[in-house]
């Protein structure tokens, strides 16, 4: 059986990160974690295979949100991307990546999951971990 590949999430607040993490993994996704936009873009560039990535806007120094998404659309063009910003989502429409979604923080981890579920299934990427 072939690994599935896993979700990328990239979130500077280490407590908002492993939150995140949890309640991917609670709902059956293989994930990785990235710190800031530079750790993003190298687990990105060495994957062979990411599903999907659930990013901060604004990540410290570095890429932001939008740029990792962006960067992450190259080489992978059917990525489920999931945005999550304390701030206005105003910008969403203009920076966002085509067929993403965005979260106001704070959100449920159940929003999360389903976001991010239903972006795979729009994509042809089934959240069957199975």
């Amino acid at each position: 059986m072939d690994e599935i590949p896993p979700i990328l999430v990239a979130e500077d607040e280490p407590l908002v990160r492993l939150t995140i993490t949890d309640a991917l993994e609670e709902g059956g996704y293989t994930v990785l974690e990235a710190p800031d936009g530079m750790s993003a873009i190298q687990h990105i560039d060495a994957a062979n295979h990411l599903r999907g990535l659930v990013t901060d806007i604004r990540l410290g120094s570095g890429p932001n949100g939008w740029q990792l998404a962006h960067h992450a659309r190259e080489k992978f063009p059917a990525l489920a991307v999931v945005y999550v910003t304390a701030d206005s989502i105003t910008e969403w429409p203009a920076e966002g990546v085509p067929q993403s979604t965005v979260l106001q923080k704070p959100f449920a981890a159940a929003e999360l999951v389903t976001a991010l579920a239903n972006l795979l299934v729009a994509n042809n990427s089934s959240p069957s971990t199975s």
